[in-house]
């Protein structure tokens, strides 16, 4: 087989890398643990690999090479093109987008840059410094501050009016000397999963706090999830392919998952605006790709082969 991908028969062998060193490890050892059931449900012969620190262990733990590598870690190092950029030197192929589709999706600023070059939907924002945010607003109230680049909305805040913890975030801040600062979109919370060419549905998720945060996205009865949303049709079709069109973008490859905000306080139509792209979508038990594979008639199993039957890598 060669090393840029190819049909794999149900007895190849699989690495899993799941953990790893992120502030969301925890989500990607469920999304692992997971992901390592469905595939020795489906036939391939399963190698688990906890990712630590210690990159010279997984370099060992993936000798011999494996058929291919299920990418399954989240986060900084394993979403960012770092651990893909290992796994193309070392020839082996893997799910999911790679180096340069995953570094940019991970860095917030870039990636907003592209999706306004390509004319998608942004919400309005700006770059700042984090120790400015304690002396004043970098924006008119309500607005949104969040990290460059982490994920599953880890150092996300909204500042309303009348809120006063402004300095508390920027003195307890341990993202770096910079942060995001982008308008609040009010509305409804809409997602949309990408396999290679095809949007799979438009999923509204109805948090059990008014932010969808990361305990809401997976702690038990954070969320709920409506299946397909109950919009306009013609803004449940735009969002397919914002979602295709910004996966296009950026390069990406597999499956991901594009996160709008929709405004229809002002009655439907609403108005759509793309929030990010997830390379790595959560595989956890209250994700949202399964859920909408399973939509569309594709259990988890074969949700998972689809990805190991087209990992790839660059040589």
């Amino acid at each position: 087989m060669s090393a840029g991908g190819g049909a794999r028969s149900a007895r190849s062998t699989v690495a899993v890398l799941y953990g790893g060193i992120s502030a969301e490890r925890e989500v990607s050892l469920s999304s692992g643990q997971q992901v390592i059931a469905a595939l020795r449900d489906a036939g391939y012969n399963v190698r688990p690999i906890e990712v630590t620190d210690d990159l010279p262990a997984l370099i060992a733990a993936l000798t011999p090479k494996p058929d291919a590598v299920f990418n399954a870690l989240h986060g900084r190092f394993g979403e960012d093109g770092a651990i893909q950029g290992v796994l193309d030197w070392l020839a082996i192929p893997y799910t999911h987008s790679g180096v340069r589709a995953s570094a940019l999706a991970m860095d917030k600023e870039a990636a907003k840059a592209i999706f306004a070059a390509a004319g998608l939907p942004v919400a309005p924002g700006r770059m700042i410094d984090i120790a400015d945010l304690a002396a004043a607003d970098p924006l008119p109230r309500p607005y949104v501050v969040k990290p460059l680049n982490e994920g599953s909305s880890v150092g996300v805040s909204i500042l309303r009016e009348g809120d006063n913890r402004r300095a508390d975030i920027a003195r307890a801040w341990s993202y770096g000397p910079t942060a995001m600062a982008e308008e609040y979109i009010p509305g409804r919370e809409l997602t949309v999963a990408v396999m290679d060419d095809h949007a799979l549905a438009v999923t509204e998720i109805v948090a059990s706090q008014a932010f969808y945060d990361y305990e809401s996205k997976y702690a038990a009865g954070g969320s709920y999830h409506v299946v397909p949303a109950a919009i306009d049709p013609a803004s449940y079709q735009k969002a397919l392919d914002l979602a295709l069109a910004a996966h296009r973008a950026l390069g990406c490859r597999g499956a991901t998952r594009a996160d709008f905000r929709y405004d229809d306080t002002k009655g439907e139509p609403g108005r759509l605006v793309l929030l990010e792209v997830n390379t790595q979508p959560g595989l956890t038990p209250t994700s949202l790709l399964p859920e909408q594979a399973a939509h569309c008639g594709m259990n988890f199993s074969e949700l998972c082969a689809w990805m190991v039957e087209h990992a790839t890598c660059r040589v």
